[in-house]
């Protein structure tokens, strides 16, 4: 059942700090059938429960933790500044990021520490709406700042082999919601962790893709060793402007030369001939064409 408020629709049945609204007519609009969770969940092959704490916790006594006195600081280093902005943007152009760890449960701390900012959950006025030719979006009803916390990507985690017989089994009409989050863990090691909100989810199962996106993901530890895929603010956005991030998980401020985009989607695009390939809708200057696909989910 999906709550009414005096907004409208609340898509997240009140699980969530602020309404998820949908536009429309609350009693004419196509909702969507899927179950909303704000967290992430174990799903079949997950080894896991993503609820599980299992990270040790920091002893600081003050209302918000400092890097001279904090274990959980000092080990991973400050991830966002006194207002909850990730500092380090510079990861957007990376090809890697650098763990990222929160304070948790076990932490001394208050809530309202400053290392305490994924898992505060959704903070902002979002909207699921209908676009013209990419099926449901997202939009803010309120400005952005570059760092901001927007919401995770939060679904199923699966296994390997659950994340291949689920895209397998994918008809040409159906959406792939899977993303596989490979992470460097030592020298040799790589770790996977494979989330799909397609029957559960929350807000985030409703972003679309852009080759020229204005969020991007950063995998984020709090109690679990298992990631929350947080998804914050790449440059200034705009009221009413949609939502979007890369599939990828890759993120550029700027669109690369004309000359090289078509060679490069020429690429991309070989890559995944032989299977079910679709469109790319997102009008970007160096739009690749055709959805991103990981085609390595398929060769465990």
């Amino acid at each position: 059942m999906n709550v009414l408020n005096s907004n409208g629709l609340d898509l997240s049945n009140d699980l969530e700090n602020v309404p998820v609204l949908i536009e429309g007519d609350v009693s004419k609009v196509e909702r969507p059938e899927f179950q909303y969770s704000p967290d992430n969940v174990q799903g079949p092959g997950c080894a896991i429960n993503p609820s599980e704490v299992t990270l040790p916790g920091c002893s600081c006594l003050s209302h918000s933790c400092l890097t001279e006195s904090c274990s959980c600081l000092q080990t991973y280093g400050q991830t966002y500044d006194s207002t909850g902005t990730l500092l380090d943007l510079s990861r957007t152009d990376a090809g890697y990021c650098r763990p990222v760890f929160e304070c948790n449960a076990l932490c001394a701390c208050s809530e309202t520490c400053a290392n305490r900012v994924v898992q505060r959950g959704l903070r902002l006025r979002l909207e699921v709406f209908r676009t013209k030719e990419r099926g449901w979006g997202v939009r803010t009803l309120q400005p952005l700042t570059p760092g901001t916390f927007v919401c995770e990507y939060a679904g199923e985690v699966i296994g390997s082999e659950e994340a291949r017989c689920r895209q397998l089994a994918q008809g040409p009409e159906d959406n792939n919601y899977i993303i596989a989050v490979r992470e460097h863990a030592g020298q040799d090691h790589i770790t996977e962790t494979f989330i799909d909100p397609a029957m559960v989810g929350n807000v985030g199962r409703f972003l679309n893709h852009s080759c020229l996106p204005n969020l991007f993901m950063v995998p984020v530890r709090v109690h679990s060793m298992v990631p929350r895929l947080a998804l914050f603010a790449g440059r200034d956005i705009d009221a009413q402007e949609e939502l979007t991030f890369d599939y990828t998980g890759g993120y550029h401020n700027q669109p690369p030369v004309a000359s090289s985009t078509q060679s490069d989607a020429a690429i991309r695009a070989s890559r995944t001939d032989a299977l079910q390939r679709k469109p790319c809708h997102c009008g970007a200057q160096n739009c690749a064409q055709f959805l991103p696909l990981d085609v390595s989910i398929l060769n465990f």
